[in-house]
């Protein structure tokens, strides 16, 4: 049986979901994720599953408890999440597309008796060398859930055997029967000088993936930029070229 939600999403680039509940529905959520509940809502916060799932979230970085919230009166109410930084928010209906697999901190809410575990990727290759997409969430059961897309969102079918390569930090979300792996970009100077690391993520079809096209992790060096060079264009200290365009506009400037 489906668990179905009514919920709807508000807001442009920072959003927030809003479900609301009949009596007796409730809704699973990552820990600090709530934006507001109403009277009657109530909140559990348990290991979801056993203390052994809240070690192995706590162990790859992820909260340690899941928040579940209730409607314990007769009258619907409404509980609502919002997003941790600028995005976009995405439902999956898992009871139609099947079990999903997602960048650990991309899980948002979701549906009671959705099952959310931690997933390493199958392959030695991508477990030394896939970044931010080594670990995994595991999405799986009957019902909606919601999950968090830094930038714009990008949605691609796979038809069989089509092969896709993405930066590892731009991967949000794929139905488990994509192939995955971790596949060196090839090339002495698109290595060292690229800028888009030596490790790309391979999605091999059929299936339907999700792509973000600003991942926090690019956000936060975007931001460190500024702070390790002062004012001006981040854009002109990425790489060796930019580097050296900024040492050059300063000795013209006379900085």
């Amino acid at each position: 049986m489906a668990h179905e939600i009514d919920y709807e999403i508000r807001g442009d680039d920072m959003q927030a979901v809003l479900v609301t509940l009949d009596n007796g529905e409730a809704v699973l959520a990552e820990a600090g994720a709530m934006l507001y509940m109403e009277d009657g809502v109530a909140m559990d916060t348990s290991t979801q599953g056993g203390v052994w799932k809240g070690l192995k979230r706590a162990f790859v970085g992820e909260s340690f408890f899941i928040t579940t919230f209730g409607n314990t009166v007769r009258q619907r109410r409404t509980v609502a999440f919002a997003a941790p930084y600028p995005g976009k928010i995405l439902p999956i209906d898992l009871a139609a597309e099947g079990t999903y697999l997602c960048q650990k901190d991309a899980f948002l809410c979701s549906a009671h008796g959705i099952d959310i575990s931690v997933a390493f990727t199958k392959r030695l290759g991508t477990g030394l060398f896939g970044g931010e997409g080594f670990i995994l969430q595991k999405l799986s059961g009957d019902g909606l859930v919601f999950v968090h897309a830094g930038g714009s969102l990008i949605e691609r079918e796979l038809g069989p055997a089509e092969i896709l390569r993405v930066d590892t930090g731009c991967l949000v979300a794929f139905q488990e029967r994509v192939d995955y792996d971790i596949q060196f970009v090839g090339g002495f100077k698109n290595a060292l000088f690229g800028g888009e690391g030596l490790f790309l993520a391979k999605l091999k079809g059929p299936g339907k993936v999700f792509l973000q096209t600003l991942p926090f992790s690019r956000l936060v060096d975007r931001i460190a930029a500024v702070g390790r060079f002062g004012k001006g264009n981040v854009g002109e200290h990425r790489g060796v070229g930019g580097l050296g365009g900024r040492i050059f506009k300063d000795l013209i400037s006379g900085d």
